[in-house]
């Protein structure tokens, strides 16, 4: 990226007035008389508790005891208390308090498997099958500040188990469907859990796939570990261990279903969310039942909008932020989410779009790197189904190129479905940046920060920067913000505090446009230097993807004894591309117009695929460290580890 900033371009989407009124953003603002939404973003970010108490009114949250104060800054902004002296379960407020209404009919979750089968769960079927794993949670001995972690498909028990574990005053352990055995491992002993809840198997491209091996494996090196749960998902034959090992069929719905909700204080330990880093072991973010359920659905109700009698799926593993962000945020808000296990394109192409028309879901969360492995499908996968129930499209996980971004908007979406675009983390509880229903949306844009959320893009030194790439920092706390790190404050203070006194750096490069549009271009330790020029990944990538020989695209910088840095950039080609010197020559050729000979790539190599997470990140970092020869870091959260290999060979 040159210093000055020039990714932005045209509006794409203007809200609508039906946008507009039906929006929550627009309802919020009404409520405090609030004439837009510059003005919300300027009161709710000079005065945190001011907005933070009437986002909890606004989400309706119930209290077994009200809170004293809304925060406690005595210990510094990277240290706040929340909710001070308050108590409350966020079950309650996800189910509990349905019982009884016109809500306890309405749907919950609907559901669907790779192999056909589906159905949903109304908040009153949730709020019994909930209340009987809680009390063989309790059968089991385990109860309030045990961990439990969850290694299971996409299935509707997962949402029950997620549920229960909160009900006790349990912590919630995610864990990623695909781990292997030390990854499972390493985040188990981390958090001394005390129970697993997974499945015998998984179904994959109708292929059945053992997960009980791997979960057995890991409980025998996790001494704390003294229960199992096990869904019988596949039929797969596995081995039971008699005294530790449960069938979920035998033990769950003998139970009663009534059970006592746990009443834990407000900051109470939730959730541990364990993400990687360039170094060391993963990092356990923090949540209570105050933090990130509140924030979760404060952005699905200001950017995705879901109400009542509405659908969302967001294409996610529980193991990811994504999963609880779905689950609690949609229950919050008394709305419907859809889960789906299985691969999105099997048996065919169009099986998404086939969901999205027969579940007449109304928000879609996907990722970039689907949608670029959609187009070279052909547009009559999407062309045969009936999406006129869809309201707005998502996305989060890396940064759009493009063209991949008008296929959706213009083709899918006929130019008149926006895409809310979404960029936060796991130790934020969603987003710093969003789209939203009430702003126009440019390519690739987020329309601005989420309220709340002091962001701002700045210099090498500090200091804040418009229509030029920077860091993204934020400098003033908000509720969903992480605890810290499990047993490990000094990580946490020096990841995201140390750069700047009170200054919350997140890892990002951004940029701001003229016209307020905000940007993510990448993790700021992917960003290239060439010749004292920044250079984003994005928008070398951008240009790469737009030959129609390149389906997905990935830059790094390498080290160069004139330059600095010099650009090597990684390409996975079309089925029917020769992946020759002359397309290498074409490529470069256009990335030097674009760009300037300066920044040509210095070496364009063809792979078979790039290193990604589950929510479909691209991790650069690893694709430099594996070129390069260096350490790799944490590589448990790849779904497709044999990259690596790949591209550590060519280097």
């Amino acid at each position: 990226m040159s210093e000055k900033f020039e990714f932005g371009g045209e509006i794409a989407w203007e809200p609508t007035q039906d946008h507009i009124e039906k929006a929550h953003l627009t309802a919020f603002m009404r409520q405090h008389n609030i004439p837009d939404f510059e003005t919300l973003m300027k009161r709710s970010i000079e005065d945190v508790s001011w907005f933070t108490d009437a986002l909890l009114q606004y989400l309706k949250i119930e209290f077994y005891k009200p809170y004293s104060a809304v925060a406690d800054f005595s210990r510094g902004i990277q240290w706040p208390k929340w909710c001070v002296d308050g108590q409350m379960n966020i079950v309650h407020n996800c189910v509990d308090k349905r019982i009884g209404t016109p809500e306890e009919s309405k749907p919950a979750f609907i559901w669907e498997s790779e192999e056909g089968n589906s159905g949903e769960m109304s908040y009153g079927e949730l709020y019994r099958q909930v209340n009987q794993a809680a009390n063989a949670l309790r059968e089991l001995g385990l109860g309030k500040g045990d961990a439990i972690g969850i290694y299971m498909p996409m299935v509707p028990e997962i949402v029950v188990a997620l549920l229960a574990i909160a009900k006790i005053g349990g912590v919630i352990l995610p864990l990623f469907s695909g781990y292997g055995v030390s990854a499972v491992v390493t985040r188990l002993v981390d958090a001394d859990a005390k129970a697993l809840f997974t499945a015998d198997g998984v179904f994959r491209r109708g292929k059945a796939v053992d997960m009980k091996s791997v979960a057995d494996q890991a409980a025998e090196q996790t001494p704390t570990l003294a229960h199992m749960i096990v869904v019988n998902r596949t039929g797969l034959e596995i081995n039971m261990r008699e005294g530790r090992d449960h069938w979920w069929h035998e033990i769950i719905p003998r139970q009663s279903e009534k059970a006592e909700t746990e009443i834990t204080d407000a900051e109470d330990l939730l959730m541990i969310i364990y993400t990687s880093g360039t170094t060391g072991r993963p990092k356990g973010a923090v949540h209570t039942h105050c933090g990130f359920p509140i924030k979760a659905a404060q952005d699905m109700a200001f950017g995705t909008d879901l109400h009542p009698g509405e659908i969302l799926y967001w294409m996610s593993d529980m193991g990811w932020m994504m999963g609880p962000w779905l689950v609690f945020g949609a229950l919050v808000l008394g709305g419907t989410f859809f889960i789906y296990d299985g691969a999105p394109d099997f048996p065919g192409p169009d099986r998404l779009w086939d969901m999205v028309a027969r579940h007449k879901v109304t928000t879609l969360g996907i990722s970039p790197t689907l949608v670029r492995a959609l187009i070279p499908k052909g547009n009559q996968h999407f062309e045969k189904h009936d999406l006129s129930s869809l309201r707005f499209f998502a996305s989060t996980g890396e940064p759009w190129n493009p063209d991949p971004w008008m296929w959706l908007f213009e083709k899918v979406g006929k130019g008149k479905t926006p895409i809310i675009n979404y960029s936060g983390g796991t130790e934020i509880s969603g987003g710093i940046v969003m789209g939203n229903p009430i702003l126009p949306l440019k390519a690739c844009a987020f329309s601005a920060p989420t309220p709340g959320i002091a962001a701002d893009v700045v210099d090498e030194k500090g200091n804040s920067v418009s229509d030029q790439v920077g860091e993204l920092v934020i400098r003033t706390p908000w509720i969903g913000m992480t605890r810290g790190f499990w047993k490990d404050p000094e990580r946490y203070i020096e990841t995201y505090w140390s750069q700047w006194k009170d200054v919350w750096v997140h890892g990002d490069f951004a940029a701001k446009d003229s016209d307020g549009l905000w940007y993510i271009l990448g993790r700021s330790d992917d960003t290239i230097k060439v010749a004292g020029k920044r250079l984003g990944p994005a928008e070398v990538e951008s240009i790469l993807v737009e030959h129609p020989q390149v389906i997905e695209a990935a830059a790094i910088g390498v080290p160069d004894p004139v330059k600095g840095s010099a650009v090597v950039v990684f390409c996975v080609l079309a089925v029917d591309a020769d992946p020759n010197d002359n397309l290498r020559d074409e490529l470069r050729a256009m990335v030097a117009t674009a760009m300037g000979k300066p920044l040509a790539p210095k070496e364009i190599l063809f792979v078979s695929d790039l290193p990604k997470t589950r929510n479909a990140k691209v991790m650069r970092r690893m694709i430099r460290s594996a070129y390069l020869g260096l350490d790799l870091g944490d590589t448990s959260s790849l779904v497709n580890a044999e990259t690596i290999e790949e591209i550590r060979g060519m280097g």
